[in-house]
């Protein structure tokens, strides 16, 4: 009779990858922009937290 061999799962791609936030540079133009994008969610954001 065989037995069942255990086939280990393949180990997954630890390979480093590039991050857009970090290599990205801070600019006053950039953080102005992400602040007018984020007026939506701070005006929701606050309206929860007063009920």
């Amino acid at each position: 009779m065989d037995l069942p061999t255990y086939e280990p799962p393949a180990e997954p791609d630890r390979t480093p990858r590039p991050n857009p936030i970090i290599d990205t540079p801070a600019t006053v133009d950039a953080c102005t922009r992400d602040y007018e994008n984020a007026a939506r969610v701070r005006a929701e954001l606050d309206k929860q937290q007063r009920n």
